[in-house]
């Protein structure tokens, strides 16, 4: 049995898995739980959860909850020890010896020395011309999605739902590419109310059903951040693009939703290897805002 068949099979059941495991990570999740969430046994559920996301739920946990971890360490100031003990490690060594082994440097090094630190406001004058941004003149682009509402470091809840949609449904292509839309500011919008979307680009949308919508990428203009590291350093570069290289590029900002283009996966490379490119759309060269 394909991938495919399994995911059309069992779609409902690891999709209320997926959400279970999102929704409590900062809880102990215990396999015997997850079945019976399932409604199968443990020993064949976990091998269509691997068959269909191609890592075990070891891996996922573990993976999702240094996530959350790397994402404390930037934006908060809550102490090491603590952030350890909300993503269910028993102490800081454990913590660490994981931590590092992901992310290539200890939590506390993390979070004074990591590459988010790049973007910092104080960093601005002497790195306005290090990082990779390039004026994009792009089509607009039919979109897939799902909505998700909430941190945009949980979208990887609304990803995972979408792909299992598309699997179930036949509607997955080899060379969709994943995009993020986030429409609100997190420095404006409590966290809890903050709306994006985990989409998938389409040649021509086809008539869709719940959860999945429909939407378009506006064409036009856009600066383009070629991003590397963990997505947790996002925002530090989001505050970079606005803070930094917008008033130096003589540019002003078109009214359209910002984009984030995947262009590799945390399944397959290290945090440190993730690539990413942000979006963030402009008026055409000489025009300014009204």
């Amino acid at each position: 049995m394909s991938s495919n068949d399994i995911w059309a099979a069992y779609e409902k059941r690891l999709t209320r898995v997926s959400d279970y495991i999102h929704d409590h990570l900062d809880e102990e999740l215990d396999l015997n739980r997850l079945s019976e969430i399932a409604c199968l046994s443990a020993h064949h559920w976990h091998r269509v959860y691997r068959a269909v996301h191609k890592e075990t739920l070891a891996m996922t946990v573990r993976r999702l909850r240094l996530h959350r971890a790397a994402g404390d360490l930037v934006r908060s100031d809550r102490p090491v020890r603590d952030i350890a003990a909300r993503w269910g490690y028993p102490n800081l060594q454990s913590f660490t010896r994981a931590f590092s082994a992901a992310y290539g440097m200890p939590p506390a090094r993390y979070r004074r020395e990591g590459p988010h630190r790049a973007y910092a406001t104080e960093n601005q004058e002497e790195t306005t011309g290090m990082f990779d941004v390039t004026i994009r003149t792009l089509p607009p682009q039919n979109l897939l999605c799902i909505p998700h509402t909430g941190s945009y470091m949980g979208i990887g809840k609304a990803f995972e739902a979408l792909y299992g949609t598309l699997y179930a449904r036949g509607l997955f292509r080899p060379g969709m590419r994943m995009i993020g839309l986030y429409l609100d500011d997190p420095d404006l919008v409590a966290e809890d109310k903050l709306r994006s979307f985990a989409c998938v680009t389409v040649d021509a949308a086809p008539a869709v059903q719940p959860p999945l919508e429909q939407r378009t990428l506006s064409g036009g203009d856009y600066a383009v951040l070629r991003h590397q590291g963990p997505y947790a350093n996002m925002g530090a570069a989001y505050r970079w693009l606005f803070e930094a290289w917008l008033p130096a590029s003589g540019r002003s900002i078109r009214d359209e939703v910002m984009f984030e283009h995947y262009l590799n996966s945390p399944r397959d490379v290290a945090p440190e290897a993730l690539l990413t490119e942000i979006g963030l759309p402009l008026q055409p060269d000489g025009d300014t805002a009204s």
